[in-house]
């Protein structure tokens, strides 16, 4: 019982940390922007090759540490990603909570921009965040299954285990609510091949972990998975 208590409480302060880590351009932040930073917030692709021309340094990072590929990224300007990578932009670089390009995507569920990225050759095998995670374990979470399932066919490590010992199978249990999304995440997972015998720090494999939440349907899918192998 006080293992489950450790566990929720755990999974609530997550759920906080990825909510307050996901920090994009505030509005006074946005009216400070110039140059590069201003032009890929806007979306605008003819002033970031005319700044690029003249010499603009294409990785600059404003006081968060954020490039302009990190702000259009959050902006939702794929072009504007295009034309910063056209420029030499490194999409793997990080901001100040440890978030790349790809991860800001899979946060905001943002399945255009991610398709733009991989296309772009930004991948999705980095550890990223405060918890040494992944985008895939972000995206699991949070019930993104269109995102996850870009992610596993961009090679994205099934079964990397974040600082909280967590996997992505284990995060789209404790931190999901066993609806519809979380049940596809789960099945995509299952379907690459995601280990379903990883343990959280109590011993508890994905499918102990969904029968003490109630979550049937991810526990039939785990146990059909545990008992196909």
């Amino acid at each position: 019982m006080w293992g489950r208590c450790i566990a929720a409480v755990l999974a609530a302060l997550a759920c906080l940390g990825i909510a307050r880590a996901q920090v994009g351009p505030s509005a006074a932040e946005l009216a400070q922007y110039s140059g590069l930073h201003a032009a890929a917030h806007r979306g605008d692709v003819a002033q970031i090759r005319k700044l690029l021309a003249a010499g603009a340094a294409v990785d600059a990072r404003d006081g968060y540490g954020r490039t302009a590929v990190h702000v259009a990224t959050f902006a939702r300007q794929r072009e504007a990603v295009r034309a910063l990578h056209q420029g030499g932009a490194r999409l793997e670089l990080l901001e100040n909570d440890r978030y790349d390009a790809v991860t800001i995507a899979a946060v905001a569920d943002d399945e255009d921009t991610l398709r733009v990225l991989l296309s772009l050759g930004a991948s999705a095998k980095l550890t990223t965040s405060r918890y040494d995670g992944t985008a895939l374990i972000a995206a699991a979470h949070l019930g993104h299954d269109g995102v996850v399932r870009q992610l596993i066919a961009a090679g994205a490590p099934l079964d990397h285990v974040n600082n909280l010992h967590w996997t992505a199978l284990i995060e789209a249990v404790v931190l999901g609510d066993g609806g519809p999304r979380h049940q596809r995440v789960v099945r995509d997972l299952l379907a690459a091949g995601a280990n379903t015998q990883l343990t959280d720090r109590q011993g508890n494999t994905p499918l102990a972990l969904a029968r003490a939440r109630g979550y049937g349907a991810l526990a039939d899918l785990l146990q059909q998975a545990r008992a196909g192998r």
